[in-house]
């Protein structure tokens, strides 16, 4: 079995910051892509950032030189460091990571639970 954990979501005024940790745990072979997602009141779930196991990243337009994504795959772990952060990045921010889990050698999409991460103006 496999649990992505996330942590760091806060309430944090315009303009401060926020660092979001994602911890993955359980029979893990190997982590591929991993990434960011988030959700708004009343809107879809929309990507953030994104990473891949050779490290290259992505992100949307609305973080674009305002969050950095990070992994550490000694630890099953990824990060998401927010700067500058503004009202609209209020949501549910999820861990999601495409990994080879040891007993069936597969690979599987699993997601975290959330975070909540309030920007007040």
């Amino acid at each position: 079995q496999v649990h992505l954990v996330e942590s760091g979501g806060d309430l944090v005024q315009a303009g401060g910051s926020l660092k979001l940790s994602c911890a993955a745990s359980g029979s893990i072979f190997s982590i591929n892509g991993m990434g960011w997602y988030r959700q708004a009141p009343g809107k879809q779930r929309e990507l953030v950032a994104v990473i891949t196991s050779g490290g290259s990243t992505n992100y949307a337009d609305s973080v674009k030189g305002r969050f950095t994504i990070s992994r550490d795959d000694a630890k099953n772990t990824m990060t998401l460091q927010m700067n500058s952060l503004k009202p609209e990045d209020t949501a549910v921010y999820y861990c999601n990571a495409d990994l080879v889990v040891t007993d069936t050698g597969y690979e599987y999409d699993y997601w975290g639970q959330g975070t909540q991460v309030t920007v007040s103006s």
